[in-house]
């Protein structure tokens, strides 16, 4: 088997994750937090779109990470995202994690928002 070591560009991936933190370009953040083309920051959950529609031209793909199962978001919450014209895929956030960082090693344009598990 050919092993090939993944780089990453600007944006820096999802290195683990636990109960309540994930940890980010080498970095532990605890709570729900963000990744965007801008950096990584604390999130503030569904009622918090202003960063997430801010990027919108930034990204095709946004993914929601709900926590350790895949659950619904807010009617509200995927109504102003898509307004902005940013496209959202619902998954529990350890798959969620695992898809930005392959899509992000082939320099796709996504961001993340996790709940913690």
């Amino acid at each position: 088997m050919r092993m090939n070591e993944v780089t990453y560009t600007d944006a820096v991936p999802v290195e683990g994750y636990g109960p309540g933190f994930f940890r980010i370009g080498g970095k532990v953040h605890e709570g729900p937090v963000a990744v965007l083309p801008t950096g990584v920051s604390a999130w503030g959950g569904y009622g918090d779109t202003e960063a997430l529609t801010a990027i919108a031209d930034e990204i095709d793909v946004l993914f929601v990470g709900t926590g350790s199962e895949i659950a619904q978001i807010p009617a509200g919450f995927r109504a102003a995202l898509e307004a902005a014209g940013v496209g959202v895929e619902i998954m529990g956030s350890p798959a969620a994690c695992r898809t930005y960082n392959v899509l992000l090693s082939e320099g796709r344009r996504i961001a993340l928002a996790l709940i913690p598990v």
